[in-house]
């Protein structure tokens, strides 16, 4: 899918770094990204209503936020990256500060916002072992990775990505490895460090070919290309063509270029204006399932995801990876799923949610029997079968509380 162009204007100020903002939690409860005030659902906890803002700013962006959050409840300062597909990865430790207090009921009247307050000193001084030092607090917030030269390399699968519905996860660590028996031969050569001795097998270590190890430590890691929401965002923030064909070059170059300039600008309601009047111009001149048409429905449910209307964006993909898979175009029609999802996780209400991600890990699971990138990699599809063991957990609390 072809990308839409920046006007002059615009290039003198292209995104190449991750937008940096702060983030403050309060100790009541409340909190605050770039001094905008966020708000959380009933039910949400505060990390997760500021997780879900981060992740709709880097995809408005177009580039990964990096966030301090400076959370007075737990007293930590957290450094975090929020990518726009709602993954997260904590960028450098996590520094303990005196934790603000909680007002007293009725210290400020109600509706007042406040600032958060609070003292914010060095890192404690770490005491021996043994003494009642208590533990430090815990912040919600995704926990550091463990460095990597304390890991062994088979163990790079277990770290997890946190994406932004997700409950706080933890990096598994798998234990030490078994050490070598005293006995093993004279002159042999010594495992790698990085290689984890299994518990059952401590009879005779078999030698790896050197030419075994080369091969393996040489292999390059394929470049993932965008897909999703990502690629539209980097179309939108490109300087590509804004059309894939001739035919859509002189029909669509116009209205195409004022629809980029309103997102860029963030005038979301009139580019989803626009957009619905151009998609139904070119549906009547080109077809429903022309390329440029695609293109723009495409384009029309990444400005529904903007536009905070979930449950329409989702929809809206959904049905273009219906479309793509029955043309047999694998590729895009998996693009299109990632899409759903990330709408699809933006959507609060748990009933809501389960009726939509029903039809979403059907049509998932059914391209993951096929070839192509959905069956290349099916972790993102276990995660959204994840959720739906959340999403069933919070719909039974909400129905026993009414």
């Amino acid at each position: 899918m072809a990308g839409l162009s920046f006007e002059k204007k615009r290039a003198q100020q292209p995104v190449a770094h991750p937008t940096a903002v702060t983030v403050r939690v309060s100790g009541a409860g409340g909190a605050s990204v770039g001094g905008t005030p966020v708000v959380a659902a009933p039910g949400e906890e505060i990390q997760q209503a500021v997780l879900n803002h981060l992740q709709r700013l880097a995809i408005s962006l177009g580039a990964p936020v990096r966030a301090t959050i400076h959370d007075d409840r737990a007293g930590c300062v957290v450094p975090l990256e929020v990518s726009a597909d709602g993954s997260s990865r904590v960028t450098g430790e996590p520094v303990r500060v005196d934790a603000a207090p909680v007002p007293r009921p009725g210290s400020v009247p109600p509706g007042t916002a406040r600032t958060p307050t609070g003292q914010f000193g060095p890192a404690p001084v770490m005491t021996e072992p043994g003494t009642d030092t208590p533990a430090p607090a815990t912040s919600g917030w995704p926990e550091p990775a463990a460095p990597a030269t304390a890991v062994p390399s088979e163990s790079a699968s277990s770290v997890t990505t946190v994406s932004s519905d997700a409950a706080p996860l933890h990096t598994a660590v798998p234990p030490e490895p078994e050490p070598v028996a005293a006995s093993a031969a004279v002159g042999a050569p010594e495992p790698a460090a990085s290689a984890a001795v299994p518990s059952a097998a401590v009879a005779p270590l078999a030698v790896v070919p050197p030419e075994v190890t080369a091969t393996v430590s040489t292999a390059a890691p394929t470049p993932t290309p965008p897909r999703g929401f990502d690629a539209v965002a980097e179309e939108v923030l490109g300087d590509g063509p804004l059309t894939e064909t001739a035919e859509g070059a002189e029909l669509l170059t116009e209205p195409l270029s004022r629809i980029n300039e309103d997102v860029r600008a963030g005038r979301i309601d009139a580019a989803a204006e626009r957009a619905d009047r151009t998609l139904t111009e070119a549906s009547a001149v080109l077809g429903e399932h022309h390329t440029e048409v695609l293109h723009l429905r495409e384009l029309r449910a990444y400005i529904a995801y903007l536009a905070d209307d979930p449950v329409h964006a989702f929809r809206l993909s959904l049905d273009l990876a219906r479309s793509r898979r029955r043309a047999r175009d694998g590729e895009a029609a998996y693009g299109n799923v990632l899409s759903a999802a990330t709408a699809w996780r933006a959507v609060r209400d748990p009933e809501e949610g389960l009726r939509l991600g029903r039809d979403l890990i059907e049509l998932w699971t059914d391209l993951t029997a096929e070839p192509g990138p959905a069956a290349d990699d099916p972790r993102p599809l276990e995660s959204a079968r994840a959720r739906m063991v959340r999403l069933t957990d919070r719909a039974a609390r909400a129905a026993a509380q009414a």
